[in-house]
C-alpha cells in the first residue's frame, strides 16, 4: 500500500513539472507575441520557479519545506494587489497587504523552528562523541 501511494505521489509531481513547464512556455510565447514583459508576467514566472524549486525540493531530501508554499501565497497575492485595478476598495488593499505580512511572519518563525529543531537534534550527538 505504501509503494501505490509513493507511485501515485511521484506520478503526480511529474505531472506537475510537466503543467508547470508547459504554462512556463505558454507564458514566454505570450510575452513574446505582445512584445512586453511586466511585472505581472515576472511574478508569474516567479511562482512557475518556485513550484519547480519545489518539486526539485521534495526530490533532494525526500520532504517539502514549509516556506515555499509560504513564498508561493506571497508572491500570488502581490501579483493579484498588481494585477487589480485602482479603484479597488481602500479596506480589501489592506487586508491583501495584511495577509502578506502575516504570511512573511509565518515564513520567519517556520525558518527558525525548522533550524532551532536541526541544531536540537545534532546536540546529542555531538555531546556522545565528546565524552
Amino acid at each position: 500500500m505504501a509503494g501505490l501511494i509513493d507511485g501515485t505521489e511521484k506520478v503526480l509531481l511529474i505531472l506537475i513539472a510537466i503543467a508547470t513547464l508547459f504554462a512556463v512556455g505558454t507564458e514566454i510565447v505570450h510575452m513574446v507575441r505582445n512584445q512586453k514583459v511586466e511585472l505581472s508576467d515576472l511574478l508569474l514566472l516567479f511562482i512557475y520557479a518556485e513550484v519547480i524549486g519545489m518539486i526539485s525540493a521534495y526530490y533532494t531530501s525526500r520532504r517539502i519545506p514549509v516556506t515555499l508554499p509560504i513564498i508561493i501565497a506571497m508572491t500570488a497575492l502581490s501579483r493579484l494587489i498588481i494585477l487589480q485595478n485602482k479603484e479597488i476598495d481602500k479596506i480589501v488593499l489592506l487586508y491583501e497587504a495584511g495577509s502578506i505580512l502575516l504570511l512573511s511572519i509565518a515564513a520567519l518563525i517556520m525558518s527558525v523552528k525548522d533550524k532551532y529543531s536541526i541544531e536540537k537534534s545534532r546536540a546529542p550527538q555531538n555531546q556522545s562523541r565528546e565524552s
